[in-house]
C-alpha cells in the first residue's frame, strides 16, 4: 500500500489537530525570493486560519508584495510520532483595529481563557493587523498510523 495515503489525516482529523494546536511556522517570501519563516500563535475560523502581527513586521511587508504564504503545525519527537499539517494558501490582510480585537477574542475562546485581553494587546490593537490564510492546498501526516513503523 502506499505510506503517503496510509499516513495522511482525514479532513476531521486535520481540523482537530489544527484546533489542537496554538503555534504554527508561517513562511513568506522575502523581496530576494528566500522564505522568510516565523513562529505565529493562530486560531481556526470558518476553514481560514487567522492571525495577528504589526502592520509593519516583515511578514506583512513580505505578504504585501506576495500573498502566497505556507504554514506548517507539526508535532512528535521520534519518527514514528510525527504529526502534522502544511497549508499553502493565500494571505488576505485584513485592517481595523476590531477585526484584531475579534481575532483576538477568538484565540481567548480557543485556548479556554476566561479572562479578557491583556492591556498591553488592546492598547497596541490599533497597530496590528489580521493575516487571514485561506487553503489552497492542505497536506497532513500521522506516522503513527504506520503498522510496525519505519
Amino acid at each position: 500500500m502506499n505510506r503517503r495515503r496510509e499516513i495522511r489525516m482525514s479532513e476531521a482529523e486535520t481540523a482537530d489537530f489544527l484546533r489542537a494546536h496554538r503555534k504554527a511556522a508561517l513562511a513568506t517570501l522575502d523581496r530576494d525570493g528566500f522564505p522568510h519563516i516565523v513562529a505565529m500563535n493562530y486560531v481556526v475560523e470558518d476553514g481560514a486560519v487567522l492571525m495577528t502581527s504589526y502592520a509593519k513586521a516583515q511578514k506583512v511587508v513580505n505578504i504585501r508584495r506576495n500573498p502566497r504564504v505556507g504554514l506548517m503545525v507539526e508535532t512528535g519527537e521520534d519518527y514514528s510520532e510525527l504529526r502534522g499539517v502544511l497549508i499553502r494558501g493565500h494571505c488576505r490582510i485584513v485592517e481595523g483595529e476590531a477585526a484584531v480585537l475579534a481575532v483576538f477574542a477568538a484565540m481567548r475562546v480557543a485556548r479556554g481563557d476566561r479572562e479578557g485581553p491583556r492591556e498591553a494587546a488592546v492598547a497596541g490593537a490599533g497597530k496590528r493587523v489580521v493575516l487571514k490564510i485561506v487553503p489552497d492546498k492542505v497536506t497532513s501526516w500521522d506516522h503513527r498510523k504506520l503498522a510496525g513503523g519505519y
